[in-house]
């Protein structure tokens, strides 16, 4: 009696799993790194949303939303910078720009720290500041983009000061 065999062969399955194995490694990487761009992107979008309503608040009543404590801006690179001590945006800024100016407004970033707000010279410059992936507020080492992740975002006065771009790390 003939037998008729089908199948695949151990060498040939090991090659598969071999080949599978190869593209998620190559894979993995560029996910998590997409992953962490998307949650950036996120978080900058959030912090443009508070800023422009924050400046619509600005021409209504020719002066920024107070934080809700005193929180003094420390001068980085010419543009305010808030300090460790600032206010997260949720409580006080909250009362004074939703849903006037923004209907919702968000509290946290893409990586669930809250964003901090501060103004300073009498109300006329402003400070929204994300702790970014490693969640520490922390003076930047420069200004501009950086390509670290871990650095704090900051947005201060209408403009993005310090924010990550390119490869990251």
């Amino acid at each position: 009696m003939k037998r008729n065999r089908k199948g695949f062969t151990l060498i040939e399955l090991l090659i598969v799993v071999a080949i599978i194995g190869i593209i998620v490694a190559i894979a993995i990487p560029n996910l998590l790194n997409a992953i962490q761009r998307a949650k950036q992107k996120r978080t900058m979008a959030d912090m443009r949303s508070i800023g422009t309503a924050a400046e619509a608040y600005s021409i209504d009543y020719n002066a920024y939303p107070p934080a809700a404590a005193a929180s003094i801006p420390i001068l980085y690179g010419g543009i305010g910078y808030p300090a460790a001590g600032a206010t997260t945006v949720g409580g006080n800024l909250r009362t004074y720009i939703s849903p006037t100016y923004i209907r919702v407004m968000p509290v946290s970033d893409g990586w669930n720290s809250f964003f901090k707000y501060a103004v300073g010279g009498n109300n006329q410059d402003y400070g929204i500041v994300s702790a970014a992936k490693d969640g520490v507020l922390a003076t930047p080492a420069s200004s501009g983009p950086t390509t670290n992740f871990n650095v704090d975002i900051v947005f201060s006065d209408g403009q993005f000061t310090v924010y990550p771009e390119g490869v990251q790390q």
